[in-house]
């Protein structure tokens, strides 16, 4: 029996809804990273992008547990010496809470080649309108 590796024209992807009011951002996080690189698929093949599509809607009302908001930091550096700059959590999600989800879910994708075509299905918003309704997402409970 020979081991099977999916190819690009095996892979049909599908588009899911995703509401994040009230949720907390590192458990839905982790469902999501697995949607976007297709591990809950028969096909998956590590190796080949054969993962869906996911919108996030309602990114602004994400639920941190505990102080979080206050002490957990996001650091961005731009390569010159003193600009390292930190935000909080809670004042990245004011300013832009896409960003924020984005964040927190790419530090679940592996880094590799495939990093930046799996993250760039992803689609993430503060408010509950999309323009996505061509698609048909179907709706997924997490």
């Amino acid at each position: 029996m020979k081991t099977f590796s999916a190819k690009k024209t095996d892979i049909k992807p599908h588009w899911y809804l995703v509401d994040a009011e009230g949720k907390i951002p590192g458990r839905i996080g982790t469902k999501i990273a697995d949607i976007l690189r297709g591990k809950h698929k028969a096909i998956f093949t590590p190796h080949v992008d054969c993962g869906d599509y996911v919108i996030i809607v309602n990114a602004e009302k994400i639920y941190f547990t505990g102080k979080k908001l206050e002490k957990k930091k996001y650091y961005t550096h731009s390569g010159y010496m003193g600009h390292l700059r930190e935000i909080t959590a809670g004042k990245m999600k004011d300013e832009k809470p896409e960003k924020l989800l984005k964040n927190i879910i790419a530090g679940m994708i592996p880094r590799n080649r495939l990093k930046k075509d799996i993250l760039e299905k992803l689609k993430i918003y503060a408010g509950p309108e999309h323009p996505h309704t061509a698609q048909n997402p179907e709706t997924l409970t997490l």
